[in-house]
């Protein structure tokens, strides 16, 4: 068994789906539109075959996002070598997305950086 993909709600669908082409590499489809509720999506494809979705639609609810609160909290991206966990942070802190922790080698050994994409989502990039 495997997970097939995550999905998330956003706001700003193109601006979400331009990060993720951008920063990550992903591939997207072309974008599913259901006139009738005005749901829109789009499917992100990562090289290693994982899969992101990406949806809005009108009446979303925006809340705070507490990185303290029970459900799901990260979405993390390995990059391949702590040289592209370094580089890809400081081109993030460039473009001024901000950093949340990071990069550092964790307790349990990981070497990553934390920062806070679009619609602050906080979004790890791990080796």
């Amino acid at each position: 068994m495997k997970i097939d993909h995550f999905a998330m709600y956003v706001n700003d669908l193109e601006a979400v789906k331009d990060f993720f082409v951008r920063y990550f590499n992903a591939v997207s489809n072309e974008m599913y539109h259901n006139k009738k509720t005005d749901f829109k999506s789009y499917f992100l494809s990562f090289e290693d075959g994982s899969r992101l979705e990406i949806m809005t639609r009108p009446g979303l609810v925006d809340e705070q996002k507490n990185p303290l609160r029970c459900g799901f909290i990260h979405l993390a991206m390995s990059v391949g070598s702590k040289e592209k966990v370094d580089t890809l942070t400081e081109t993030l802190r460039n473009d001024g997305y901000q950093l949340a922790s990071g990069p550092r080698t964790t307790g349990d050994g990981c070497y990553e950086s934390c920062f806070y994409g679009p619609e602050n989502n906080l979004i790890e990039i791990t080796v």
